[in-house]
Protein backbone atom coordinates (compact mmCIF):
# COMPACT_ATOMS: atom_id res chain seq x y z
CA UNK A 1 0.00 0.00 0.00
CA UNK A 2 1.02 3.51 -0.90
CA UNK A 3 2.54 5.77 1.83
CA UNK A 4 1.76 8.91 0.23
CA UNK A 5 4.82 9.62 0.33
CA UNK A 6 6.72 10.47 -3.06
CA UNK A 7 8.47 7.16 -4.41
CA UNK A 8 12.24 7.78 -5.19
CA UNK A 9 12.08 6.55 -8.54
CA UNK A 10 15.14 7.91 -9.88
CA UNK A 11 18.47 6.34 -10.54
CA UNK A 12 21.03 8.59 -8.53
CA UNK A 13 21.83 10.81 -12.30
CA UNK A 14 20.31 14.13 -11.71
CA UNK A 15 17.85 15.21 -14.59
CA UNK A 16 19.06 17.92 -17.33
CA UNK A 17 17.80 20.73 -16.65
CA UNK A 18 14.87 21.69 -18.09
CA UNK A 19 13.64 17.51 -18.70
CA UNK A 20 11.32 15.98 -15.90
CA UNK A 21 12.81 13.28 -13.95
CA UNK A 22 10.50 10.57 -14.91
CA UNK A 23 10.99 11.49 -18.28
CA UNK A 24 15.13 11.20 -18.13
CA UNK A 25 14.53 8.34 -16.29
CA UNK A 26 12.18 6.91 -18.75
CA UNK A 27 14.23 7.75 -21.27
CA UNK A 28 17.01 5.64 -20.40
CA UNK A 29 16.21 2.40 -22.17
CA UNK A 30 12.59 1.14 -23.41
CA UNK A 31 9.84 0.73 -21.00
CA UNK A 32 6.05 -0.59 -21.28
CA UNK A 33 2.92 0.15 -19.77
CA UNK A 34 0.29 -2.03 -19.97
CA UNK A 35 -3.22 -2.42 -19.43
CA UNK A 36 -6.00 -5.36 -19.42
CA UNK A 37 -8.68 -4.85 -21.51
CA UNK A 38 -12.43 -7.21 -20.98
CA UNK A 39 -11.70 -6.91 -17.42
CA UNK A 40 -15.39 -5.29 -16.16
CA UNK A 41 -14.34 -6.34 -12.36
CA UNK A 42 -12.59 -4.26 -10.22
CA UNK A 43 -11.00 -7.35 -8.53
CA UNK A 44 -9.46 -8.33 -12.01
CA UNK A 45 -8.57 -5.03 -12.73
CA UNK A 46 -6.61 -4.76 -9.23
CA UNK A 47 -5.02 -8.56 -9.80
CA UNK A 48 -4.28 -7.59 -13.43
CA UNK A 49 -2.08 -4.62 -12.11
CA UNK A 50 -0.27 -6.12 -9.41
CA UNK A 51 0.77 -8.77 -11.56
CA UNK A 52 1.92 -5.95 -13.94
CA UNK A 53 3.82 -4.35 -11.10
CA UNK A 54 5.51 -7.86 -9.73
CA UNK A 55 6.69 -8.51 -13.80
CA UNK A 56 8.15 -5.24 -13.38
CA UNK A 57 6.57 -3.34 -15.80
CA UNK A 58 6.93 0.47 -15.54
CA UNK A 59 3.31 1.56 -15.90
CA UNK A 60 -0.52 0.69 -15.70
CA UNK A 61 -2.57 3.17 -17.62
CA UNK A 62 -6.40 3.19 -17.76
CA UNK A 63 -8.50 5.10 -20.31
CA UNK A 64 -11.45 7.13 -19.90
CA UNK A 65 -14.68 5.96 -21.63
CA UNK A 66 -16.97 6.79 -18.57
CA UNK A 67 -19.96 4.37 -19.88
CA UNK A 68 -18.52 1.67 -20.90
CA UNK A 69 -15.68 0.85 -17.68
CA UNK A 70 -14.55 1.85 -14.56
CA UNK A 71 -13.97 5.47 -14.47
CA UNK A 72 -10.56 6.10 -14.82
CA UNK A 73 -9.68 8.39 -12.07
CA UNK A 74 -11.23 6.36 -9.51
CA UNK A 75 -9.53 3.47 -10.98
CA UNK A 76 -5.92 4.93 -10.81
CA UNK A 77 -6.74 6.01 -6.86
CA UNK A 78 -8.18 2.79 -6.01
CA UNK A 79 -5.08 1.35 -7.74
CA UNK A 80 -2.57 3.67 -6.19
CA UNK A 81 -3.07 1.78 -2.17
CA UNK A 82 -2.64 -2.02 -3.92
CA UNK A 83 0.43 -0.79 -5.32
CA UNK A 84 4.19 0.89 -4.64
CA UNK A 85 6.19 1.40 -7.42
CA UNK A 86 3.78 1.13 -10.46
CA UNK A 87 3.34 4.53 -12.34
CA UNK A 88 -0.41 5.55 -12.96
CA UNK A 89 -1.14 6.41 -16.10
CA UNK A 90 -4.86 8.33 -17.70
CA UNK A 91 -4.65 7.95 -21.15
CA UNK A 92 -5.90 10.23 -21.83
CA UNK A 93 -8.46 12.13 -19.40
CA UNK A 94 -11.08 14.25 -21.81
CA UNK A 95 -10.96 18.05 -21.63
CA UNK A 96 -15.03 18.00 -21.69
CA UNK A 97 -15.75 15.06 -19.37
CA UNK A 98 -14.96 16.87 -16.80
CA UNK A 99 -13.92 20.37 -15.86
CA UNK A 100 -10.08 21.23 -15.88
CA UNK A 101 -10.01 22.52 -12.31
CA UNK A 102 -12.02 18.93 -11.77
CA UNK A 103 -9.31 17.48 -13.63
CA UNK A 104 -6.60 18.97 -11.29
CA UNK A 105 -8.35 18.08 -8.73
CA UNK A 106 -8.35 14.33 -8.98
CA UNK A 107 -4.93 14.27 -10.95
CA UNK A 108 -3.27 15.89 -7.36
CA UNK A 109 -5.39 13.79 -5.38
CA UNK A 110 -3.90 10.22 -7.31
CA UNK A 111 -0.39 12.20 -7.23
CA UNK A 112 -0.61 12.68 -3.32
CA UNK A 113 -2.42 8.62 -2.84
CA UNK A 114 -0.09 7.04 -4.60
CA UNK A 115 2.92 9.12 -3.66
CA UNK A 116 3.93 11.03 -6.92
CA UNK A 117 3.67 8.07 -9.26
CA UNK A 118 0.77 9.84 -11.64
CA UNK A 119 1.34 10.68 -15.34
CA UNK A 120 -1.51 12.77 -16.29
CA UNK A 121 -3.02 12.13 -20.05
CA UNK A 122 -4.78 14.85 -21.60
CA UNK A 123 -6.89 14.78 -24.56
CA UNK A 124 -9.96 16.01 -26.72
CA UNK A 125 -11.78 13.08 -26.63
CA UNK A 126 -12.35 11.60 -30.49
CA UNK A 127 -15.87 9.38 -30.27
CA UNK A 128 -19.01 11.46 -31.07
CA UNK A 129 -21.37 8.80 -30.16
CA UNK A 130 -19.93 8.94 -26.50
CA UNK A 131 -20.08 12.72 -26.16
CA UNK A 132 -23.55 12.33 -27.40
CA UNK A 133 -24.33 9.67 -24.87
CA UNK A 134 -22.89 11.70 -22.29
CA UNK A 135 -25.53 14.36 -23.45
CA UNK A 136 -22.61 16.63 -24.69
CA UNK A 137 -22.01 18.70 -27.91
CA UNK A 138 -19.24 17.39 -30.23
CA UNK A 139 -17.11 20.39 -31.19
CA UNK A 140 -15.13 20.00 -34.28
CA UNK A 141 -11.62 19.35 -34.03
CA UNK A 142 -10.04 22.63 -34.33
CA UNK A 143 -12.12 23.85 -31.23
CA UNK A 144 -11.34 20.52 -29.40
CA UNK A 145 -8.03 21.15 -29.95
CA UNK A 146 -8.12 24.80 -28.45
CA UNK A 147 -10.10 23.74 -25.76
CA UNK A 148 -7.56 21.13 -24.76
CA UNK A 149 -4.65 23.96 -24.69
CA UNK A 150 -7.14 25.81 -22.29
CA UNK A 151 -7.28 23.34 -20.10
CA UNK A 152 -4.01 22.63 -20.11
CA UNK A 153 -2.90 25.74 -18.77
CA UNK A 154 -6.18 25.64 -16.35
CA UNK A 155 -4.45 22.81 -14.35
CA UNK A 156 -0.95 23.84 -14.20
CA UNK A 157 -2.19 26.90 -12.88
CA UNK A 158 -4.78 26.13 -10.31
CA UNK A 159 -1.90 23.66 -9.06
CA UNK A 160 0.41 26.53 -8.39
CA UNK A 161 -2.91 29.09 -7.67
CA UNK A 162 -4.86 31.04 -7.49
CA UNK A 163 -5.65 31.70 -10.91
CA UNK A 164 -8.66 33.63 -12.78
CA UNK A 165 -8.94 32.37 -16.53
CA UNK A 166 -11.90 34.15 -18.06
CA UNK A 167 -10.99 32.04 -21.47
CA UNK A 168 -13.35 31.00 -24.74
CA UNK A 169 -14.18 27.50 -23.16
CA UNK A 170 -12.88 27.92 -19.68
CA UNK A 171 -13.58 30.07 -16.58
CA UNK A 172 -12.19 29.94 -13.45
CA UNK A 173 -12.42 32.51 -10.75
CA UNK A 174 -9.58 32.32 -7.66
CA UNK A 175 -9.12 28.69 -8.28
CA UNK A 176 -6.04 26.98 -5.86
CA UNK A 177 -5.85 23.04 -5.92
CA UNK A 178 -5.14 22.21 -2.17
CA UNK A 179 -3.36 20.26 -1.50
CA UNK A 180 -1.78 19.92 -4.91
CA UNK A 181 0.61 17.06 -6.08
CA UNK A 182 3.63 15.90 -4.62
CA UNK A 183 5.91 15.66 -7.69
CA UNK A 184 8.58 17.98 -8.06
CA UNK A 185 8.59 20.04 -10.44
CA UNK A 186 5.39 18.43 -11.18
CA UNK A 187 2.92 16.04 -12.75
CA UNK A 188 4.12 14.61 -16.17
CA UNK A 189 1.90 15.47 -18.74
CA UNK A 190 1.06 13.39 -21.44
CA UNK A 191 -0.57 14.71 -24.65
CA UNK A 192 -2.19 12.32 -26.73
CA UNK A 193 -2.36 12.21 -31.05
CA UNK A 194 -0.18 13.07 -33.67
CA UNK A 195 -1.42 15.66 -35.71
CA UNK A 196 1.23 17.39 -37.07
CA UNK A 197 -0.93 21.01 -37.82
CA UNK A 198 -1.72 21.76 -33.91
CA UNK A 199 -1.26 18.68 -31.62
CA UNK A 200 2.42 17.94 -31.80
CA UNK A 201 2.88 22.23 -31.42
CA UNK A 202 0.71 21.94 -28.04
CA UNK A 203 2.73 18.85 -26.87
CA UNK A 204 5.97 21.24 -27.31
CA UNK A 205 4.01 23.82 -25.23
CA UNK A 206 2.36 22.04 -23.04
CA UNK A 207 3.22 18.51 -22.29
CA UNK A 208 6.34 16.26 -21.10
CA UNK A 209 5.07 13.04 -23.03
CA UNK A 210 3.97 12.58 -26.43
CA UNK A 211 1.98 9.72 -27.42
CA UNK A 212 0.57 8.53 -30.74
CA UNK A 213 0.20 5.33 -32.49
CA UNK A 214 -1.49 2.77 -35.11
CA UNK A 215 -4.94 4.16 -34.30
CA UNK A 216 -7.37 6.82 -35.89
CA UNK A 217 -7.82 8.11 -32.82
CA UNK A 218 -4.28 7.77 -31.70
CA UNK A 219 -2.51 9.79 -34.19
CA UNK A 220 -2.93 7.61 -36.96
CA UNK A 221 0.97 6.74 -37.25
CA UNK A 222 0.83 3.48 -39.40
CA UNK A 223 4.13 3.19 -40.79
CA UNK A 224 7.82 4.10 -39.38
CA UNK A 225 7.76 6.95 -42.16
CA UNK A 226 4.79 8.35 -39.85
CA UNK A 227 6.72 8.14 -36.68
CA UNK A 228 9.96 9.16 -37.81
CA UNK A 229 8.06 12.40 -39.24
CA UNK A 230 5.87 13.50 -36.67
CA UNK A 231 9.20 13.50 -34.42
CA UNK A 232 11.04 15.34 -36.95
CA UNK A 233 7.32 17.61 -36.98
CA UNK A 234 7.70 17.50 -32.98
CA UNK A 235 11.28 18.69 -32.80
CA UNK A 236 10.52 21.87 -34.96
CA UNK A 237 8.05 22.90 -32.30
CA UNK A 238 9.98 22.35 -29.41
CA UNK A 239 12.86 24.28 -31.63
CA UNK A 240 9.81 26.93 -31.68
CA UNK A 241 9.11 26.64 -28.10
CA UNK A 242 12.49 26.94 -27.21
CA UNK A 243 12.90 23.83 -25.24
CA UNK A 244 14.70 20.89 -25.28
CA UNK A 245 13.58 18.04 -27.51
CA UNK A 246 14.60 15.34 -24.68
CA UNK A 247 12.62 16.71 -22.33
CA UNK A 248 9.54 15.29 -23.84
CA UNK A 249 9.01 11.23 -23.79
CA UNK A 250 8.05 9.53 -26.96
CA UNK A 251 5.90 7.11 -26.51
CA UNK A 252 3.65 4.91 -28.56
CA UNK A 253 0.75 2.63 -28.30
CA UNK A 254 0.02 -0.56 -29.42
CA UNK A 255 -3.84 -1.09 -29.82
CA UNK A 256 -3.84 -4.86 -29.23
CA UNK A 257 -1.33 -7.14 -28.37
CA UNK A 258 -1.03 -10.45 -28.32
CA UNK A 259 1.68 -12.98 -27.85
CA UNK A 260 2.75 -16.41 -28.06
CA UNK A 261 5.97 -18.36 -28.38
CA UNK A 262 4.56 -20.55 -31.52
CA UNK A 263 2.78 -19.79 -34.68
CA UNK A 264 0.42 -22.51 -34.31
CA UNK A 265 -0.72 -20.75 -31.04
CA UNK A 266 -0.37 -17.52 -32.48
CA UNK A 267 -2.97 -18.49 -34.71
CA UNK A 268 -5.28 -20.12 -32.54
CA UNK A 269 -5.33 -17.01 -29.94
CA UNK A 270 -6.13 -14.64 -33.24
CA UNK A 271 -8.73 -16.73 -34.38
CA UNK A 272 -10.38 -16.15 -31.10
CA UNK A 273 -9.41 -12.54 -30.42
CA UNK A 274 -11.98 -9.61 -29.57
CA UNK A 275 -10.26 -7.03 -31.17
CA UNK A 276 -11.49 -2.89 -29.13
CA UNK A 277 -12.30 -0.63 -31.44
CA UNK A 278 -12.64 -3.14 -34.67
CA UNK A 279 -15.00 -0.79 -36.39
CA UNK A 280 -12.07 2.04 -36.42
CA UNK A 281 -8.62 1.90 -38.52
CA UNK A 282 -6.34 0.21 -36.09
CA UNK A 283 -3.57 -1.91 -35.99
CA UNK A 284 -3.87 -4.90 -33.42
CA UNK A 285 -0.01 -6.69 -32.89
CA UNK A 286 -0.44 -10.72 -32.97
CA UNK A 287 3.29 -11.83 -33.16
CA UNK A 288 5.69 -14.18 -31.90
CA UNK A 289 8.31 -13.61 -29.24
CA UNK A 290 10.88 -12.95 -32.11
CA UNK A 291 8.23 -10.95 -34.07
CA UNK A 292 7.60 -8.42 -31.53
CA UNK A 293 11.02 -8.10 -30.98
CA UNK A 294 11.10 -6.97 -34.63
CA UNK A 295 8.19 -5.15 -34.03
CA UNK A 296 9.38 -3.04 -31.33
CA UNK A 297 13.01 -2.41 -32.16
CA UNK A 298 11.99 -1.28 -35.44
CA UNK A 299 10.13 1.62 -34.04
CA UNK A 300 12.91 2.23 -31.12
CA UNK A 301 15.26 2.87 -34.26
CA UNK A 302 13.13 5.45 -35.19
CA UNK A 303 12.63 7.12 -32.46
CA UNK A 304 10.20 5.64 -29.45
CA UNK A 305 11.59 5.70 -26.01
CA UNK A 306 8.31 4.36 -24.77
CA UNK A 307 5.52 1.80 -25.26
CA UNK A 308 1.92 1.60 -24.23
CA UNK A 309 0.32 -1.27 -24.53
CA UNK A 310 -3.62 -2.57 -24.30
CA UNK A 311 -3.05 -6.79 -23.79
CA UNK A 312 -6.41 -9.10 -23.02
CA UNK A 313 -6.81 -9.25 -19.43
CA UNK A 314 -7.27 -12.84 -19.42
CA UNK A 315 -4.79 -13.81 -21.87
CA UNK A 316 -1.49 -13.92 -18.84
CA UNK A 317 0.94 -15.50 -21.06
CA UNK A 318 1.38 -12.25 -23.14
CA UNK A 319 2.47 -10.21 -20.31
CA UNK A 320 4.47 -12.82 -19.06
CA UNK A 321 6.38 -12.87 -22.69
CA UNK A 322 6.15 -9.62 -22.98
CA UNK A 323 8.07 -8.96 -19.90
CA UNK A 324 10.45 -11.67 -19.52
CA UNK A 325 11.65 -12.39 -23.24
CA UNK A 326 10.37 -9.28 -25.43
CA UNK A 327 11.54 -6.04 -22.97
CA UNK A 328 15.15 -7.83 -22.04
CA UNK A 329 15.77 -7.99 -25.67
CA UNK A 330 15.06 -4.59 -26.69
CA UNK A 331 18.44 -2.12 -27.25
CA UNK A 332 18.02 1.63 -26.71
CA UNK A 333 17.59 4.00 -29.48
CA UNK A 334 20.62 5.53 -30.89
CA UNK A 335 21.47 9.04 -30.88
CA UNK A 336 21.78 9.88 -34.55
CA UNK A 337 20.05 12.75 -35.51
CA UNK A 338 16.21 11.14 -36.68
CA UNK A 339 17.19 13.58 -40.05
CA UNK A 340 20.01 11.13 -41.18
CA UNK A 341 18.05 8.29 -41.02
CA UNK A 342 16.43 7.19 -44.22
CA UNK A 343 12.45 7.73 -43.69
CA UNK A 344 10.95 4.87 -45.17
CA UNK A 345 9.87 1.29 -44.40
CA UNK A 346 6.97 0.15 -43.66
CA UNK A 347 5.06 -0.76 -39.98
CA UNK A 348 7.68 -3.30 -38.58
CA UNK A 349 4.68 -5.71 -36.97
CA UNK A 350 3.64 -9.00 -38.66
CA UNK A 351 0.06 -7.58 -38.40
CA UNK A 352 -1.12 -5.42 -41.06
CA UNK A 353 -4.84 -2.73 -40.58
CA UNK A 354 -7.15 -4.63 -39.23
CA UNK A 355 -10.82 -4.89 -38.19
CA UNK A 356 -10.93 -8.44 -37.65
Amino acid sequence: MSTGQPVAHATGKAAPPGVHPWVAEAGQRPRFAIVGTFLPEWAQVRDFAVRAEELGFDAYWANDHPLRAMDCWTQLAALATVTTRLRLIALVSCVYYRSPALIARQAADVDRISGGRLVLGLGTGDDAAEFRQLGLRFPPAPERLAALAEAAEIIRGVWAGPLTHSGRHFQVAEAHVRPGPVQQPGVPVLIGGGGERTTLRLVARYAEASNFGPHEWAGGAYDLAAVRRKYEVLRGYCREAGRPYESILRTHYTPLLTLAETGSELAAKRSRARIPDAGLRTVPLFATVDEAIVHYQGLIDAGVQYFLATVNGQDAQTAELLAQQVLPALRPGDRVEPASRPVSGTYPGPSRPSNS
